[in-house]
């Protein structure tokens, strides 16, 4: 498919994004402006119609319309359709920039990243089929892989630049496993049947990163400086973010359960940030800058 064509779909999805909702006027304005796709002139009916079908066969988002006119994305409902639209997009629209690039892509310098490409297809194969998988299994935390792995795998997130699949272990219960760390995989003929009424939002909807808990969600508040705060409302640390902007710092609010990758983070921050409640959270951090602390005990 031509690259130019790639551009032209990315640019409909990303501006009826950026709209919520769009009048097919004001997007043929808009396209009119866009004088590197359309010369200056309007869009045909005939041609929006095609691309609205290009972009659901190519990318999989449905451009939907209200019954007075108006075209938005079909989120389905759920947050994560909308997300993984805008990850889409994304990326085609970096690929695209660095194909432009041709002889001069030197000039480009792309963070290394854990590999998944081997086994992304497989699991997404056995999702789309309800089938289960078995697999080789490399933690971190232990001295020897584990082998035989059978899982029947109901979700797959992206976290940090590295693919996560989240599922049912046989016999045992439900786990997370690293893409990059698995070693052999291959799909089974065993089908597994998805828990009835299972969604993400059950398990990912109100963490940071991918371990989960069975604890309650807790509202999280924390005080920022006026220049982190910046980076947070470019970034929002998790989607249900909230800021109370002051004269100096910022209050943002959170609906979260507490887990290791949310401690991770606001260390990264740093002295930019405060936690102001729950306890339960500054004592996590306190525990974890204490032991940091001791490391350079010697050096003190």
């Amino acid at each position: 498919m031509a690259k130019d064509k790639v551009a032209i779909y990315i640019w409909i999805v990303d501006t009826i994004l950026k709209h919520g909702k769009i009048s097919k006027k004001d997007l043929n304005n808009l396209w009119k402006k866009k004088t590197v796709y359309s010369g200056g002139n309007p869009m045909a009916d005939r041609t929006f119609y095609k691309l609205r079908r290009a972009v659901e066969e190519t990318f999989g988002i449905e451009i939907s319309c209200t019954t007075d006119g108006y075209y938005w994305i079909d989120s389905d409902g759920s947050p994560y359709v909308k997300q993984f639209a805008k990850w889409t997009l994304n990326n085609s629209a970096a690929t695209s920039a660095i194909q432009e690039l041709g002889s001069s892509s030197g000039r480009v310098e792309i963070e290394e990243i854990p590999s998944a490409r081997e086994f992304l297809p497989i699991v997404s194969s056995a999702m789309s089929q309800n089938h289960k998988i078995v697999f080789t299994y490399a933690g971190f935390a232990r001295s020897r892989p584990e082998v035989g792995i059978l899982f029947s795998p109901y979700f797959l997130k992206l976290y940090k630049q590295r693919w996560y699949m989240f599922g049912k272990k046989n016999g045992g219960g439900l786990r997370t496993y690293a893409l990059d760390r698995v070693t052999e995989m291959e799909v089974t003929d065993n089908e597994f049947l998805m828990p009835s009424g299972i969604r993400m939002d059950d398990y990912f909807g109100n963490i940071v990163g991918v371990t989960s808990s069975r604890a309650g969600v807790r509202e999280v508040v924390i005080q920022t400086t006026s220049t982190r705060a910046k980076y947070l409302r470019a970034l929002p640390l998790h989607r249900t973010q909230k800021e109370e902007v002051h004269d100096f710092y910022s209050i943002f609010r959170y609906e979260l359960k507490l887990n290791y990758e949310l401690v991770s983070e606001l260390m990264a921050m740093g002295p930019d940030v405060v936690v102001i409640s729950p306890r339960e959270l500054q004592v996590m951090l306190i525990e974890r800058l204490r032991g940091t602390l001791d490391n350079y005990k010697e050096l003190m």
